[in-house]
């Protein structure tokens, strides 16, 4: 691993194990003053509702961090962020580590003396402003510390200039279209469709209904469809509505280049991360635009190099003011 990689995994990856030392310290402190099964869960009002065995309970504990660790270092080296993104990234590891690890010391102090088979009187909702301000506090401590880091090098591709055009004649309109498979789209579809009747049903159709309609949404994305034409970048469903456009006047220039779906964007769909947006369906190539906000929207769909041509190409035609 180069250096600079292993300095951005030891910062991102650094919240987490120290969290996890904290955690495992206190719990070897106190093991003998725990009940066989400590509450883990409590309701809204503070009351336990669940009981772990304490080995179940320290697996749980030690999961969560090391996953979340890994994540963190995975997307600190893939997610090809760089700037005020990456900065965000380490200082939202901090926050992340500081507030489920506070929470997790609170869990074990509210059990310690209880006697086997009995539960704590409660888990103070203080706990949770604690939390929150630890957070913070470790957020910023984590923005600050993400200046010792070597920044990723920006991932835009070359020059304005050296970008791929198509050649059109004088007076000549050229448009480009994709489809892209979402295979997920329909499954996730589906879910939220019985996620929405089942609340509906059991809870309140007030909650429901939203995720019903979400389904809906989702669903009219099974098939994607992306076009290039003189009114910029549009992502469509099999409906005219919902739809994502980027007009020319927004761009600056447009890449072909391959796109990893979790470590930049977070997962599938419609993303917003810091500095980017998109429409990801997958990892992969995809039709990379630099916006005149200096932000970047990113759709992945096939022969992307050939949607991102025409896309500079007419962009120097409205700058030339054909």
């Amino acid at each position: 691993m180069a250096s600079k990689n292993l300095g951005r995994v030891t910062l991102a990856a650094l919240p987490f194990v120290l969290a996890l030392l904290v955690d495992l310290t206190l719990y070897a402190a106190v093991a003998d003053r725990l009940p066989d099964r400590p509450a883990v869960h409590f309701d809204a009002g503070g009351s336990p509702d669940g009981h772990l065995g304490s080995t179940a309970y320290l697996l749980c504990a030690l999961s969560s961090l090391l996953v979340l660790g890994g994540l963190w270092a995975f997307i600190a080296v893939k997610g090809r962020l760089h700037g005020r993104a990456h900065r965000w990234l380490i200082g939202g590891g901090f926050a992340v580590a500081a507030f489920l690890g506070y929470l997790l010391i609170a869990v074990l102090l509210v059990n310690v003396d209880v006697p086997d088979g009995g539960s704590p009187e409660g888990f103070p909702l203080r706990h949770i402003a604690a939390a929150l301000g630890a957070a913070a506090l470790a957020g910023a401590l984590g923005l600050l510390l993400s200046r010792l880091a070597p920044v990723p090098e920006d991932p835009r591709g070359p020059d304005s200039a050296a970008r791929e055009r198509i050649v059109l004649a004088d007076g000549e309109v050229a448009a480009w279209g994709r489809g892209i498979v979402a295979w997920w789209a329909p499954v996730a579809a589906v879910a939220l469709l019985a996620a929405g009747a089942a609340v509906g049903r059991e809870q309140s159709w007030f909650i429901g209904a939203p995720l019903m309609l979400l389904a809906l949404v989702t669903g009219t994305f099974c098939r994607p469809h992306v076009t290039v034409d003189r009114r910029g970048l549009t992502v469509s469903g099999l409906l005219p509505r919902p739809r994502v456009r980027v007009p020319l006047e927004r761009m600056e220039a447009a890449d072909s280049r391959p796109v990893s779906a979790l470590a930049e964007y977070g997962g599938w769909g419609y993303r917003i991360r810091p500095e980017r947006s998109g429409v990801i369906t997958r990892s992969g190539e995809a039709i990379v635009v630099s916006l005149t906000s200096g932000r970047e929207f990113a759709v992945t769909v096939g022969d992307s190099a050939t949607g991102a041509a025409l896309l500079n190409t007419l962009l120097d035609g409205q700058r030339a003011g054909r």
